[in-house]
Formats: structure tokens, C-alpha cells, sequence
């Protein structure tokens, strides 16, 4: 297993990972979740998968409003993507933690799931850097 692991983080890390399936295991907030990744058809690896280039607000917030978008956040997400689900992950990147990566994920039917939170105003672009406050 150490070894599928550190195949795995490479393969990130070199960019000669694409789109891969994965099966949602669980929600941590509105932005990231664990996940089992299906590296060959009876090879999985389990990694925390974060949403490229979107921020959700944080569930530790500066102010209630964020605390409240949070869980608001979390639960769109987990009913866009409930356990079991099998998402396709692509432009998947290394991570700043690690054991976990980042990656534009899709729904079976296409859809971008980071987009959709984006358009439900519980999510916003993020390109690195600085946040901007939730509390404002």
C-alpha cells in the first residue's frame, strides 16, 4: 500500500495523472472531501480531494454569517456528491497538506461541481494568495 500511495503522490506531483474516478467517502466541509481514487480497476488509494481553484466559506469562521455559509456549503456538497458517489477527478494537482490533493470534480453527468457552488453563492473563484473575508 506504501508504495500505490507514493506511486500515486509522483504521478500527481510529475502532472502524468488525468481524469480518474473516484468514490466519495466523506464531506469534511464545503470544499474538500475523502475520497477513493481508482487507479486500476481493483487498486484504489483514499486521499483528501479539494476543489481547484474555488473557496467555500471555513466551518471554524471569523463570524457567524461564514460559520452559518459553512454548513450550508458542506450540506450542498454532500447532496451533490452523497457517499458512494463516483466522481471523475481531472487537473489534479499536489496539494500544500499532505495527503491531499486538488482537482476540478465532476459529476456522472458532467457537471462541474466547484461551478455549481460558485453559482449558488455559497462559493467563490479563488486563485491562491489571500482570502477574502466571508464576514464582510
Amino acid at each position: 500500500m506504501k508504495k500505490l500511495l507514493m506511486f500515486f503522490v509522483c504521478a500527481v506531483m510529475s502532472g502524468t495523472l488525468h481524469a480518474v474516478p473516484a468514490r466519495v467517502d466523506y464531506i469534511f466541509d464545503g470544499d474538500t472531501f475523502s475520497a477513493q481514487v481508482m487507479l486500476e480497476p481493483d487498486v484504489n488509494v483514499t486521499v483528501r480531494v479539494r476543489l481547484i481553484n474555488i473557496d467555500t466559506p471555513e466551518m471554524n469562521g471569523k463570524c457567524v454569517l461564514e460559520k452559518q455559509m459553512a454548513v450550508r456549503a458542506r450540506d450542498v456538497l454532500s447532496a451533490l456528491i452523497p457517499r458512494g458517489t463516483v466522481v471523475e477527478l481531472d487537473n489534479i494537482k499536489d496539494d500544500k497538506y499532505l495527503g491531499r490533493i486538488n482537482a476540478n470534480v465532476f459529476l456522472p453527468d458532467g457537471r462541474d461541481v466547484g461551478l455549481i457552488l460558485i453559482d449558488s453563492g455559497l462559493g467563490r473563484p479563488y486563485k491562491g494568495g489571500k482570502r477574502k473575508s466571508w464576514c464582510d
